[in-house]
C-alpha cells in the first residue's frame, strides 16, 4: 500500500505545473481538482492564495476528520485491552506451533469479544495519503501560488523571517506529544517508549528544517494543518481522558 502512494504521489512530478492538461489518474482525479479550488477560492477572496490555502487545508481536514476519529478510538480500544492481550502472551510464550496456534485463536477470540479490529487504526491512514500529498502536489505545481505574496512572506519563497518553520516544528511538538499523552501501551512497553520519544523530537525538528528550505505556501500548509489537529485531539482525546 506505500509503495503504491508512492508511485501514485509521482515524486518526480512535483517539478511539473499541473493544468488541465495534465495526465494520469493522479493528476486528474487528485491533484488537479485541488489546484483549482485552491484558484477559485482564491480568486473569490482577491486573489489572496495565502488564505486560500488555509481554507482548502481545514476543508481537507475536516473531511479526513472521521477517519482521524475512527483510527483513535480504535488505538484506544487496541490500549484498553493491552493488559489481556499480554496476560494471553506470557500463557503462551512457548515457540511451538501447536502453542503459536492457540496464541492466535485467543487473540483473535479477545479482539472480537472487545470488538477491535487491529487493522482499523491502519486503514484510516493510508486513505489520507493520497489526499494529503495531493495537497502537497497542489500548492507545490500550481504556479499562480508563486507569484503572490501573504502576510510577511512570498508564497514562492522560503519565509525570511524563519516565523513559519518555527511554528511548523512548535504545532508538530504539541500534536504528537499530546497522541503521546493519551497512549498507555507505552507503560507496558519500554521499547515503544523510547522510539516515541526519540520521534517526539527528531520529526518536529526534521520538519521545520524542510520549511526552512521549502516554499513558504507548503510551510504555511503544514502550520494549518497541524494547529487543526492539535486542536481536533484535545476535543477528541480529552473526554476520553476524563472517562478513564
Amino acid at each position: 500500500m506505500i509503495g503504491l502512494v508512492a508511485i501514485l504521489s509521482g515524486c518526480m512530478e512535483v517539478d511539473q505545473p499541473i493544468t488541465p492538461e495534465s495526465e494520469g489518474i493522479w493528476n486528474t482525479i487528485f491533484v488537479y481538482p485541488l489546484s483549482w479550488l485552491i484558484i477559485k477560492i482564491a480568486e473569490y477572496f482577491n486573489n489572496s492564495y495565502g488564505l486560500s490555502i488555509i481554507i482548502v487545508t481545514i476543508l481537507a481536514r475536516l473531511i479526513l476528520m472521521p477517519l482521524n476519529i475512527k483510527q483513535i478510538k480504535s488505538s484506544k480500544s487496541m490500549q484498553d485491552i493491552q493488559p489481556k492481550l499480554k496476560e494471553i502472551q506470557n500463557k503462551h510464550s512457548s515457540k511451538d506451533a501447536n502453542t503459536q496456534q492457540k496464541l492466535q485463536q485467543e487473540t483473535m477470540e479477545l479482539f472480537k469479544k472487545n470488538g477491535v479490529n487491529p487493522l482499523a487504526g491502519c486503514l484510516p491512514i493510508f486513505v489520507q495519503m493520497p489526499i494529503l500529498i495531493a495537497m502537497y502536489h497542489a500548492i507545490m505545481r500550481t504556479n499562480e501560488i508563486n507569484s503572490y505574496s501573504f502576510l510577511w512572506f512570498e508564497l514562492g519563497s522560503p519565509d525570511p523571517y524563519f516565523i513559519l518553520p518555527i511554528l511548523t516544528a512548535t504545532f508538530t511538538f504539541l500534536q504528537q506529544k499530546l497522541m503521546m499523552s493519551t497512549n498507555t501501551s507505552m507503560k507496558n512497553n519500554p521499547q515503544m517508549a523510547i522510539q516515541m520519544q526519540v520521534m517526539l523530537y527528531v520529526m518536529p525538528i526534521m520538519i521545520g528544517v524542510f520549511a526552512l528550505f521549502f516554499p513558504a505556501a507548503l510551510a504555511l500548509y503544514w502550520v494549518t494543518g497541524n494547529i487543526f489537529m492539535v486542536v481536533q485531539t484535545l476535543l477528541i482525546n480529552k473526554p476520553m481522558m476524563t472517562n478513564k
